[in-house]
């Protein structure tokens, strides 16, 4: 892939304020709604036809001189508008909310196929820009669909949710004791009392199960009997729950990056271990082979050797990174993160910046790298903080966590056994643990027949090749298509691979699925 079409995806996760405009629009809804009031609270497909009817208005999408993404789409000639929903759909007559949506229209009306809904992955990643990238993807076919952005509910422009939290990311290493654990605890129990003091009211809400019913309002709302679907990552597993929840309602359908829907929720990160191990190896390996120019290691044991120098470092104290503290906790999140591609600038990229945190780890004084400052901005950074609590909203909103501190304890120290590294991280204590109220709902369980294309990397160290064939058994209806050979997150369009493109593309183009479970080579 070019470089102008590549998007770097960052897989803060493997896998918005509050709702309160209830201005004339609103007003209308609830009152056509109001006869249906008693019996929606017992049945949530009803009392939801005033919503389903609502006039959708296109307007510009720029808000203001420093809305970058919004003056690209302006040029793009694309739209934005909102629409309302309920927030609680079980009480459609209450309290609303609203989504908003990017449009980039088909260029072929003549041979229009239909609307492509998308979502970025994250969960949490805002998708109101998407439909850019996405075009780029789609090549000639692009012209042939009205491409839909649409931030989930409490996500980017969709009434973001904002915890207040000190930090980015809440995925981190328990550390190498159990004070150290104990630090996690406490730290991780004040991140959901911050998120239940400032939007407890609306927690409840920010579910999967809740997005999808959103998507079909949308739906409907464009006019549409069918819509097709491009999910990445989270991505894929929201798509497969709105297959499931709105049987009959997907035209194509394009799952990237797919997990196991069984094993998705606050502890999703189990199981990566080994993934991870291999592709950090692999990086190992080919930074051994550029000794000359990172001097990291001439083998690859001998790099592996130096990433662990510095892991020991962090241990006994803080990695100073220009104004950044890089403590046990965060580093071997940094270090899976920055690991888990092959391709030629990323692994480059972890080369410098594992250059930079070997010097910190002597005691020089150093500088972040570009790239590694904006993963510690990220992690670090309470900017961050509106990116990182929609994101734990909904996982811990789907699916309930084990409570007690002692049961994660008991798995970190059984997993460092065998992975000391990245054991305690995917194992680790997480907001969900400490949630102000378990889910209203169980998780959607996935089997239907609906056709549908899967695509994987078999090195994905986010979700797995595995949980990719997991999906794939589950949808029955499904193919899927596997990148042999390559460790990447996002395949379609992202890792630049002509033989996965024009199969994805193909099928968005026909609507015919390949025949069997096809295989590109990296």
């Amino acid at each position: 892939m070019t470089t102008k079409t590549r998007k770097t995806r960052t897989h803060a996760l493997t896998w918005g304020a509050s709702a309160k405009r209830l201005g004339a629009a609103a007003g209308a809804l609830a009152l056509a709604a109001s006869a249906t009031a008693a019996h929606a609270a017992k049945d949530p497909g009803t009392g939801l036809a005033a919503y389903h009817r609502q006039h959708i208005t296109w307007t510009d999408c720029r808000q203001g001189p420093d809305d970058e993404e919004g003056t690209a789409l302006d040029r793009a000639r694309a739209r934005c508008a909102r629409v309302t929903v309920p927030l609680d759909y079980s009480r459609p007559t209450g309290r609303t909310m609203e989504i908003a949506l990017s449009r980039l229209p088909a260029a072929d009306r003549k041979h229009r196929i239909g609307t492509l809904m998308l979502n970025s992955g994250g969960p949490a990643e805002p998708t109101l820009g998407m439909p850019l990238r996405t075009r780029a993807h789609l090549g000639e076919t692009a012209a042939r669909y009205d491409i839909i952005g649409m931030d989930p509910r409490f996500v980017g422009r969709s009434e973001a949710l904002d915890c207040g939290w000190p930090a980015g990311i809440w995925i981190r290493s328990a550390g190498h004791s159990r004070a150290a654990f104990d630090r996690q605890v406490a730290f991780q129990k004040n991140l959901a009392e911050r998120c239940a003091a400032r939007h407890g009211d609306v927690l409840p809400y920010v579910t999967t199960r809740n997005t999808a019913r959103d998507m079909d309002i949308v739906r409907s709302v464009l006019g549409e009997r069918r819509i097709s679907f491009l999910g990445y990552s989270y991505g894929a597993y929201l798509g497969a729950v709105y297959t499931q929840m709105f049987p009959g309602r997907t035209d194509r359908v394009v799952l990237d990056s797919a997990g196991d829907p069984r094993t998705y929720g606050p502890r999703l990160l189990q199981g990566r271990e080994i993934p991870a191990e291999r592709a950090l190896r692999a990086w190992a390996s080919w930074t051994a082979a550029r000794h000359g120019t990172y001097g990291l290691g001439a083998s690859r044991d001998a790099v592996v050797a130096t990433v662990q120098r510095i892991v020991d470092a962090a241990t006994e104290r803080p990695l100073r990174v220009g104004t950044y503290d890089i403590d046990e906790h965060v580093l071997p999140y940094v270090i899976s993160n920055s690991s888990g591609s092959d391709q030629e600038e990323q692994r480059a990229a972890f080369a410098r910046a594992v250059g930079v945190l070997d010097k910190a780890a002597k005691g020089v004084a150093v500088e972040p790298t570009p790239e590694l400052a904006g993963l510690l901005r990220f992690a670090l950074d309470a900017s961050s903080s509106p990116l990182a609590s929609p994101a734990a909203a909904i996982i811990c909103g789907d699916a309930a966590a084990p409570r007690g501190p002692e049961v994660y304890w008991r798995d970190v120290e059984r997993s460092r056994a065998r992975h000391p590294l990245f054991g305690p991280m995917t194992n680790n204590i997480a907001p969900c643990a400490f949630w102000p109220e378990p889910p209203r709902e169980e998780p959607t369980t996935i089997a239907n027949a609906t056709p549908s294309l899967i695509v994987s990397a078999t090195g994905d160290t986010a979700t797995t090749y595995r949980g990719s064939r997991a999906m794939h058994s589950l949808l029955t209806g499904s193919r899927l298509l596997t990148l042999q050979g390559a460790i990447a997150h996002g395949v379609f369009g992202e890792y630049g691979n002509a033989c996965v493109d024009g199969k994805v593309n193909a099928y968005l183009k026909s609507g015919r699925l390949p025949t069997g479970n096809p295989t590109c080579r990296k």
